[in-house]
């Protein structure tokens, strides 16, 4: 039974990773706005109704690694090395994710020049927001629903905006963290 559940899960995984490289390469190819859903689902040899099946939308094609990036940033803050503050890992997590391990230039430019996919992207980042939160309160003793574990979370989240923004990205991440480390501690 496991060995067909695991044959299953990799068919589903092998889908949904054919739709999520059928669209980046035939978004980055022609543009988004001139890629429809049923194209992508040609491409990746499956139906549209299949397609729905795995991505809420056309959007979400290009974001399929949301529960890796919210793992990532949990990961952050209770894999922090002794001694590291939380503002500290969360820092260093997205300035990383910005500059070294972020997605690649011609990917930033599709997202960046689609005002829907840079508005998704910011609404998909921005939903981690609950259990990082809930990350930084286990990690520093508050209790669940702490409101200044709460606010961390946004501020650090919402950095990143500024972060990508800004001619200095290293220097951005420096001074916006450096005031979080200012004005919030717990340790």
């Amino acid at each position: 039974m496991t060995e067909v559940t695991g044959r299953r899960e990799r068919k589903k995984a092998q889908t949904r990773q054919a739709l999520a490289d059928a669209a980046l390469k035939l978004f980055l190819e022609r543009g988004y706005d001139e890629v429809g859903v049923k194209e992508v689902a040609d491409a990746a040899d499956v139906s549209v109704t299949t397609l729905f099946k795995y991505f809420p939308s056309k959007e979400a094609l290009l974001f399929d690694q949301d529960d890796d990036i919210e793992a990532a940033l949990v990961a952050a803050v209770h894999g922090r090395p002794p001694g590291h503050t939380i503002v500290d890992a969360l820092r260093k997590h997205i300035l990383r994710d910005v500059s070294d391990g972020g997605p690649d230039e011609e990917f930033l430019r599709l997202i960046e020049s689609t005002p829907a996919l840079r508005e998704y992207g910011r609404r998909m980042w921005m939903r981690h927001e609950t259990a990082l939160a809930d990350a930084i309160a286990a990690e520093s003793g508050a209790p669940a629903g702490d409101v200044r574990s709460a606010a961390l979370a946004r501020f650090a989240l919402a950095s990143r905006d500024l972060i990508t923004a800004h001619e200095n990205p290293r220097w951005a991440a420096e001074e916006i963290f450096g005031c979080l480390e200012r004005g919030w501690r717990t340790e």
